[in-house]
């Protein structure tokens, strides 16, 4: 975090909430789909490409605001291994938020699916059809689920560790009201 804000911004809090309950509802989506191959599965998959697309736009508007309005500066006695961890959490997050979806959408593509969300909107392939370059996709968008699950119950971690245990202000900072 950055800046001489004392809190985040109301369109940066909306976009943090609004993308927290779209990613772990994704998280959930992700495990009934790789979990069913009943009639269930078809309206998860549309569910999950329509979200997961939403997710990214969200994210790139996310990471636009965050550039425009900065953030509040961690607090001043927070040792530097706890400054250095916050960032590197923060790019991390921000890596998976984008790059999930593009993983997700390249290995549809790769498979030679069409990516079709809700209302019939079709987005056009990003990669080659290609059978190998599918199943590294399908592995890589697999594995970095569970390494996004695994960061968000950090985050949330840390989030309760400010809030809870240290009570300087951290949680605050992201939670609604002044």
């Amino acid at each position: 975090m950055t800046g001489t804000n004392t809190h985040f911004s109301t369109l940066q809090r909306l976009l943090h909430w609004l993308m927290a309950i779209g990613i772990l509802t994704m998280l959930f989506i992700g495990v009934g789909m790789v979990s069913t191959i009943g009639r269930q599965y078809v309206p998860l998959l549309v569910t999950h490409k329509t979200l997961g697309i939403a997710i990214l736009v969200l994210a790139l508007v996310r990471l636009v605001v965050r550039f425009i309005s900065g953030a509040p500066a961690l607090p001043a006695d927070l040792p530097e291994p706890m400054k250095l961890a916050a960032y590197l959490s923060h790019v991390a997050l921000y890596a998976l938020m984008i790059g999930m979806p593009l993983i997700g959408w390249a290995m549809m593509s790769a498979a030679g699916y069409p990516i079709v969300l809700y209302g019939g909107l079709r987005l056009p392939a990003i990669v080659p059809q290609s059978d190998s370059l599918h199943a590294l996709l399908w592995s890589a968008h697999f594995y970095l689920a569970f390494a996004f699950f695994a960061l968000v119950l950090m985050h949330l971690a840390a989030a309760l560790f400010h809030g809870l245990v240290r009570r300087d202000g951290v949680l605050q900072t992201m939670l609604p009201g002044k």
